[in-house]
């Protein structure tokens, strides 16, 4: 008798409409967000299977044990919200499939500073509900402000890769646009002096070096920190 009942509740649950799993998966992963920004490590703990395996932002690879040390009140000076704006439920039998979007909004010492997540989390339904077994957390980057330079004619002209491939630059009344040989040209815009960044690649970067006088020699294309380098002609 003590094996049937458990199996019963999950039979039964698992019969469950999708719009209701959907629900209640909604209202729980809110639950944890919430539990984040309050620094309250109990309903992680009530949520989150023993064996859950949960991916980071950074990479980092984390278990339960390590995820419930660091879910502690936030600093004074700091407060936040994480709030679902877009979730979508796919059901597998006992498993369910969840992909989401949190906006993450932060008061940082009377600044107002903006984040945004997508998340990928399978849940298992056991005898005592959903239960997280794992996490993948996304950071959806932007792109960074621009500022205005206050001239752009250093950085004209030619950089090359290799005897077939360049990369020219020009200016267009207040920005420049630069075009890698074969492919279509694409407006530059200023993050800080020598950097770039083409709207929508917020993952990229180009970089300009200077010699000892200052005249720029190297166009530096830096995408995850990794650096392909251009010599400029």
């Amino acid at each position: 008798m003590r094996c049937v009942l458990p199996c019963v509740v999950v039979a039964c649950a698992s019969a469950a409409p999708v719009r209701d799993t959907e629900a209640v998966l909604r209202a729980q992963i809110q639950e944890l967000h919430d539990a984040v920004t309050a620094g309250d490590p109990r309903v992680w703990n009530r949520y989150l299977d023993p064996r859950v395996t949960y991916v980071s932002e950074a990479g980092e690879i984390e278990t339960k044990q390590s995820l419930l040390k660091q879910i502690e009140p936030l600093p004074k000076g700091i407060s936040g919200k994480l709030e679902i704006t877009q979730l979508r439920v796919q059901r597998f039998g006992d498993t369910a499939v969840v992909v989401h979007v949190v906006n993450e909004s932060e008061n940082y010492f009377g600044q107002s500073i903006a984040a945004k997540y997508t998340m990928i989390d399978a849940w298992r339904l056991t005898g005592d509900g959903w239960r997280l077994i794992a996490r993948q957390v996304h950071a959806n980057l932007q792109d960074p402000p621009a500022i205005t330079l206050p001239t752009l004619d250093d950085y004209v002209g030619m950089y090359r890769l290799t005897a077939d491939i360049t990369y020219a630059i020009q200016r267009e009344g207040d920005h420049l646009v630069g075009q890698r040989s074969g492919r279509p040209a694409q407006s530059l815009s200023a993050e800080a002096r020598d950097v770039f960044f083409v709207a929508g690649q917020p993952r990229s970067r180009k970089i300009f070096t200077r010699d000892a006088s200052g005249k720029i020699t190297r166009l530096i294309d830096r995408r995850e920190g990794r650096d392909v380098v251009w010599q400029r002609e």
